[in-house]
């Protein structure tokens, strides 16, 4: 029997899975993006390669995978299509947590057909949660649903009315009215919508607080809390649209070797493809070196320590805003081909979306420096803040 107190590791199965769905990822994600959501094929494939359970704890049938692998995982399928990767890392981070913190009643309803559920939803902009016997009723709107439209459940932040408690709460489509609002320039794909629901009862066992971090079942990864595992996702994502740019760009320029006045023959083109990839190559160095060490600190029985939080919350700020930078350069170099539409164009779109979500912004990395300077003595994370 494994010991819960460690991390579980997985292998690299599902890795291997997942690059071997690239050319069906790469072939329909044209028409992924035109449908706003993912295609058909691609669910049922991600399905029955197991990459749906890549979170879930082992005891209700998941792989339960380390930080690394996860983020190795996110990765692969980021690189052959960033909404692909999106949609994945998203709902498996919620139906992850929901096996793992969820009560024994709402795990044997969720987790009791032949596929692995996908929950979707939104976790950081609350509803309202009033108690009621048994549990409570649920009210509110929240938007960037990334994978609501493949989901089975919703995961939704709800404050409890007449508390402090801030829970999250998962609950079953019928109870949910979908609104939309997904005309995007980037990540078009995941369909990302806004979805209300309106005095729906969940059950007590179907909800947990927000900020638990003791699993009922599975080991270490979950003691990281729902934030902390939030940032193993975009980690991943970013390292596989920053190396699909790059790569992209070796294509373009190599494809125009030889021909005069081409790019391949730029020096200034030269200088800055070699500090493209330095920039991204450290960058992903960080985010490996950060999570090396948080692993070490989950394996041994412990958690992570306000600077080790730092440091990925840094790590994945800075991953961010390097492949964005990288992002602009491939543009640039990319002349009338990165112009008209194709994958340098959706490259481009998708990484700069993926900039604007609230993990990168510029207060977590505001508050990464004032811990970092040794200014907030005595203060802990609460999301992405440092208080005492």
């Amino acid at each position: 029997m494994s010991d819960t107190r460690r991390l579980h590791t997985a292998g690299t199965t599902l890795l291997e899975r997942a690059r071997d769905l690239r050319p069906l990822i790469e072939r329909e994600a044209g028409a992924a993006e035109a449908q706003g959501r993912l295609t058909i094929p691609v669910v049922d494939a991600l399905h029955e390669a197991g990459l749906f359970g890549v979170w879930v704890p082992v005891p209700l049938g998941g792989a339960e995978s380390s930080p690394r692998e996860l983020i190795a995982v996110f990765e692969e399928l980021s690189y052959a299509d960033p909404s692909t990767g999106w949609v994945v890392m998203a709902t498996t981070l919620e139906n992850g947590t929901a096996g793992a913190y969820l009560g024994d009643d709402a795990v044997e309803r969720i987790f009791a057909g032949p596929r692995m559920p996908l929950v979707a939803g939104q976790g950081t902009r609350p509803g309202t949660a009033v108690r009621e016997d048994g549990g409570f009723r649920l009210s509110g709107q929240w938007s960037f649903a990334s994978g609501m439209l493949h989901a089975q459940y919703a995961h939704s932040l709800g404050a409890v009315e007449g508390s402090d408690e801030v829970r999250i709460f998962i609950t079953p489509l019928d109870d949910v009215k979908m609104l939309g609002n997904w005309d995007v320039l980037g990540l078009r794909a995941t369909g990302s919508i806004d979805y209300a629901i309106d005095g729906a009862f969940v059950p007590e066992s179907q909800s947990h607080v927000f900020t638990q971090n003791e699993p009922l079942r599975g080991g270490a990864l979950y003691r990281l809390g729902l934030v902390d595992q939030a940032l193993i996702c975009h980690s991943g994502w970013a390292l596989g649209v920053g190396r699909r740019l790059l790569d992209e760009l070796i294509r373009h320029a190599g494809a125009r070797a030889g021909r005069p006045g081409q790019l391949a023959d730029s020096d200034a083109f030269h200088t800055g493809f070699a500090r493209a990839e330095a920039a991204f190559r450290a960058a992903k160095a960080l985010v490996h070196e950060t999570w090396d060490d948080a692993e070490r600190t989950l394996d041994a029985g412990r958690t992570l320590d306000v600077r080790q939080e730092t440091m990925v919350r840094l790590a994945l700020n800075h991953v961010t805003s390097t492949i964005a930078e990288v992002s602009r350069f491939v543009y640039a170099s990319g002349g009338t081909s990165a112009l008209r539409d194709g994958l340098v164009q959706r490259l481009f779109r998708d990484a700069h979306a993926g900039t604007a979500h609230i993990t990168s912004g510029p207060q977590v990395l505001k508050e990464c420096g004032r811990e970092l300077a040794g200014l907030a003595p005595g203060e802990s994370w609460e999301v992405f803040d440092l208080r005492p």
